[in-house]
């Protein structure tokens, strides 16, 4: 696989051999329905976490003494199912050297390749779209059916989080799998619907994906399909918080960066929670 290696996640500086967590960027936007952009999401990303500082006191951890390293974006196809093809690729090898895959977005089709090739009991989503087409745009493998795939992939079970936008018809399907709104978070709150996840993924593979739309747009507004009235950077992060330490594999994707630097810090700062709650309750005691 080539990868192209503009710049790397701050402090990721680990050798591949020793590193427990690999960062990898797929800077793909072939199947964008609304806003182009998200092809420069996994750099924005990276370039901003250039300023954060290595430690992170809600954890009491220092960045660099986590061993996690970042391989740079690969050099994708044009056509949606061989971005997939390739995607799967990085993730199978990341999985038979026993490292924990982190992927940056691009668009969230990307998000099949992991699935394919990690193969996770429970599937978690935060997303403001139900993702759940059949095909769009003459493509199964079209950013608004990432969904429908990994239901198809036969995972056990799927979570939906901060959801507010798709058809009759995939709200029909949504309502099969575990489905939590924008709504049902606002009126319960997050921490009431984490408490409820947590039993149902105990001891199962967990894959966690946040689409950078779940967050509402007038707080960040860098997205490709913004929509209104959803989730705050708190409701993702406390998902992470709690959530990550259970998780096989993570990405970010869909941050679309044509607005001041928001998103992609926000991106920058939760990709860095997932990787110290994962790294302090697995090694941390």
């Amino acid at each position: 696989m080539q990868y192209l290696s503009h710049n790397f996640f701050a402090d990721a500086d680990a050798p591949y051999e020793s590193a427990e967590y690999v960062i990898f960027g797929v800077p793909y936007d072939g199947t964008t329905t609304y806003l182009a952009g998200t092809r420069e999401g996994p750099d924005a990303i990276r370039r901003v976490t250039r300023t954060f500082e290595t430690y992170i006191p809600d954890f009491d951890i220092d960045l660099t003494d986590i061993p996690f390293t970042d391989l740079g974006n690969i050099e994708p196809e044009s056509h949606p199912d061989m971005v997939v093809a390739q995607v799967e690729d990085v993730a199978r090898d990341l999985l038979a050297d026993g490292k924990i895959p982190i992927l940056l977005g691009g668009e969230h089709s990307v998000t099949v390749g992991v699935i394919r090739a990690l193969r996770p009991d429970c599937y978690i989503v935060c997303d403001a779209h139900l993702d759940l087409r059949e095909e769009y745009g003459g493509s199964p493998y079209n950013h608004a059916c990432v969904t429908r795939r990994v239901a198809e992939l036969g995972v056990q079970d799927i979570f939906i989080i901060g959801a507010r936008s798709g058809t009759r018809e995939e709200y029909e399907y949504a309502r099969t799998l575990h489905l939590y709104t924008a709504e049902d978070v606002r009126e319960r709150g997050i921490y009431d619907i984490i408490e409820e996840i947590l039993p149902a993924i105990a001891g199962k593979r967990t894959y966690l994906s946040i689409d950078a739309d779940a967050i509402d747009c007038c707080l960040t507004p860098g997205h490709g399909t913004p929509e209104p009235f959803g989730l705050t950077p708190f409701d993702i992060r406390d998902v992470i918080r709690t959530i990550g330490p259970e998780s096989c594999g993570f990405d970010y994707v869909e941050v679309c960066p044509i607005d001041a630097g928001q998103t992609a810090a926000v991106a920058g700062k939760l990709v860095r929670e997932f990787i110290a709650c994962h790294w302090k309750e697995k090694n941390v005691r």
